[in-house]
C-alpha cells in the first residue's frame, strides 16, 4: 500500500472513530503496528495528528492519537465560502425572518425525502436508513447501539460553517430527525461539533405508549 493511501486510511479511521491507540488502529486496518507508527510519525510531523497519554488501567499509560485542527480540515466543509456568502446575502436582502423561511423550506423538502425512505421500517431500521441518507450527504453517519441506547452518530459536518453562522440549521435538523422517525420518538443531541465536540451524536428515545 502506498504511503498516501495508508495516510488517508489512518486519517479516516481517526475521523470516524475518534482517539485511538496505534495497536487498535493496526488491528482495525489490518496492517502491522510498525507500519501504523511510521505513518503516525509522518502525519505528526505534518501537523495532522497528535497524541495524549492516558492511564486506562493498571500499568503504563497508553498513547491515544487524534486529529489536530489541520487534520479535521482534511475533511472539508462542502462549498463553505459560497454557502456563507449566500447566507449573508439572504440575510441582507430578506432579513433574519427571510432566512428562517428558507431554512423552513429546506426542512420540509428534507423531511419529505427522509419520511418516504422510511415507510414500513422499525425504529432501528429507520435510524440505520437515516444514517445511510446522511452519509450520502457527507455526514459520515452511522447508527450505533451503545450501552443499550440507540444512537445516530455523525462524524463529520459538511455544513459546519453554515451551521456556525446560523444555528437554526442545527435546530432544523433535530426537528427533521424527530418528525421523520415518528411521533412516538424523541431525539436528544448529546454531542455537537459546532460546540467543539468531535462529532454530533443523537440519542434516539422511544416514548412509552
Amino acid at each position: 500500500m502506498n504511503q498516501d493511501r495508508a495516510a488517508d486510511r489512518l486519517l479516516y479511521a481517526l475521523k470516524s472513530g475518534g482517539p485511538q491507540t496505534a495497536a487498535g488502529m493496526a488491528e482495525q486496518l489490518e496492517v502491522t503496528p510498525v507500519a501504523i507508527r511510521q505513518t503516525l510519525e509522518r502525519l505528526e510531523a505534518e501537523g495532522l495528528v497528535e497524541y495524549e497519554d492516558r492511564r486506562v488501567s493498571v500499568g503504563r499509560p497508553k498513547r491515544f492519537w487524534h486529529l489536530t485542527g489541520a487534520g479535521h480540515a482534511r475533511f472539508p466543509d462542502r462549498h463553505s465560502a459560497l454557502t456563507l456568502e449566500l447566507i449573508n446575502a439572504a440575510t441582507a436582502i430578506f432579513g433574519e425572518e427571510g432566512l428562517d423561511r428558507l431554512i423552513s423550506h429546506r426542512e420540509a423538502r428534507t423531511l419529505k425525502s427522509y419520511s418516504e425512505a422510511m415507510v414500513g421500517l422499525t425504529l432501528a431500521q429507520k435510524v440505520a436508513r437515516l444514517a445511510e441518507l446522511r452519509s450520502a450527504e457527507g455526514y459520515m453517519a452511522e447508527a450505533r447501539d451503545e450501552d443499550g441506547q440507540l444512537l445516530l452518530v455523525e462524524n463529520h459536518c459538511p455544513i459546519c460553517i453554515a451551521a456556525t453562522r446560523c444555528q437554526n440549521f442545527c435546530r432544523s435538523e433535530l426537528a427533521i430527525f424527530e418528525a421523520a422517525l415518528g411521533p412516538g420518538v424523541a431525539v436528544e443531541r448529546i454531542d455537537h461539533i459546532v460546540s467543539g465536540a468531535r462529532r454530533c451524536a443523537y440519542r434516539i428515545i422511544e416514548k412509552a405508549a
